[in-house]
């Protein structure tokens, strides 16, 4: 990764979005579509046995258009550490906790916020109660897919047990829900930047950090290269936060599919407001760098890693 790169994406990330530079984005079509079916088969069998509506609403956010990026970033550590397997029901279960974080992060006593993914949010569209019962809903159905999605790998009680755990860690007190705390205590409050990365490794990269080191579990990886995953994953996941950060700030509400500019109408510190718009791409950059270099020094740099890294600060939503 070397100064071409830095330079370049810098260059990029100031320019409009919906110019010609975003025909070069990777689509990864293939990966999303496998991730779809997955969801689609997480929907068949998870949603027969609870209320209707409650049903409806949780297909409606897991059924829309998304990145699929953590779940991508499983399938693809998976196979960087030599697994051979299907692990498309694994990363499912990841996407599940990413939207119900997406489901109660927009609402009322949260962001409050009306647009998510391009169309109404769920607590729009039915009701804030039933949201709310949607999105607490669909934390143990992770867990309980993600344990026979790991058994059905062929992995032990064991590690099938660690990845449960695993999960549930990223998205509890220790992970995203104490983030989440943390970004809504810090509301109008000045931050340092280091109390504003504590912040968005709990809430955005705890998740993102799980999704490389659940494929790595996955594929019995030993501890080493376990490791190098988390540290590409923590990196990566701090630098789509600071990517976040900026797009608020450059881009429109129709180009994101959320609303722009909640950041400045939420009070938050961000880093554009604390470095400046070339500060935090530079510091995204750097970010992005370090984690690339963390897999290159175990031997698990693959051109889909890298590439995925890089996308994480070259999007345009």
């Amino acid at each position: 990764m070397g100064r071409s790169r830095s330079s370049s994406w810098a260059t990029d990330a100031m320019t409009p979005v919906g110019t010609s530079t975003e025909t070069s984005a990777p689509s990864f079509a293939t990966e999303r579509a496998a991730v779809q079916q997955a969801l689609d088969a997480f929907c068949a069998r998870w949603l027969g046995d609870i209320a209707p509506l409650t049903a409806e609403a949780i297909r409606y956010s897991l059924l829309g258009e998304g990145k699929r990026l953590r779940a991508i970033l499983l399938m693809e550590a998976y196979r960087a550490c030599g697994g051979t397997g299907d692990a498309r029901d694994l990363a499912a279960s990841v996407e599940v906790v990413h939207a119900y974080s997406l489901v109660h992060d927009d609402l009322p006593c949260m962001d409050d916020d009306d647009v998510r993914r391009g169309r109404p949010t769920v607590h729009r569209v039915y009701g804030v109660p039933v949201a709310t019962a949607a999105g607490l809903a669909m934390v143990p159905m992770a867990a309980r897919s993600a344990w026979h999605a790991s058994k059905a790998m062929g992995l032990s009680d064991a590690v099938s047990g660690d990845i449960v755990r695993d999960l549930m860690d990223a998205s509890g007190a220790g992970g995203m829900i104490g983030g989440q705390l943390l970004d809504l205590e810090a509301e109008g409050v000045h931050l340092t930047l280091e109390a504003l990365e504590r912040v968005h490794r709990l809430k955005t990269g705890a998740l993102i950090m799980a999704s490389v080191t659940l494929g790595a579990r996955a594929a019995l990886a030993s501890e080493s290269r376990r490791r190098a995953l988390a540290q590409y994953g923590a990196a990566i996941g701090l630098a789509f936060q600071i990517a976040d950060d900026v797009l608020d700030i450059t881009a429109t509400t129709d180009q994101l599919g959320k609303t722009a500019g909640r950041d400045i109408a939420l009070h938050k510190s961000t880093y554009p407001a604390l470095l400046g718009v070339d500060g935090a791409i530079e510091r995204a950059v750097a970010l992005v760098e370090e984690a690339c270099r963390a897999l290159a020094d175990e031997g698990l740099l693959t051109p889909t890693l890298d590439q995925l890294a890089r996308y994480i600060v070259e999007r345009r939503s």
